[in-house]
């Protein structure tokens, strides 16, 4: 399966808006993570920040006695596996 271009897109910003971005080393992925953290493309754990606080790591090490991470054969992407039950698959291919 081949994965979508990717596209350049554009924006103004004021700036104020371009002084705090000079400071960013990776603008590009600092703006393409905000994006999706504003669409709801976080992570529902850390909620886009990539750190989990000591009370949510306990929380995902309980969690990961019955679940793994798994790299999906068809697009690639890491998904969450459930190890306690049969998996139901969400693509038509076979993995």
């Amino acid at each position: 399966m081949k994965k979508p271009k990717s596209e350049i897109i554009t924006f103004k910003a004021d700036e104020s808006l371009l002084d705090a971005l000079s400071e960013i080393p990776n603008r590009s992925e600092f703006i393409r993570i905000a994006l999706l953290n504003a669409l709801g493309g976080s992570c529902p754990l850390c909620t886009g920040t990539g750190i989990l606080t000591p009370q949510q790591r306990k929380h995902w090490d309980d969690f990961t006695t019955d679940h793994s991470l798994k790299k999906c054969k068809v697009c690639h992407e890491l998904h969450v596996v459930c190890t306690a039950r049969p998996r139901k698959r969400i693509h038509r291919h076979t993995e």
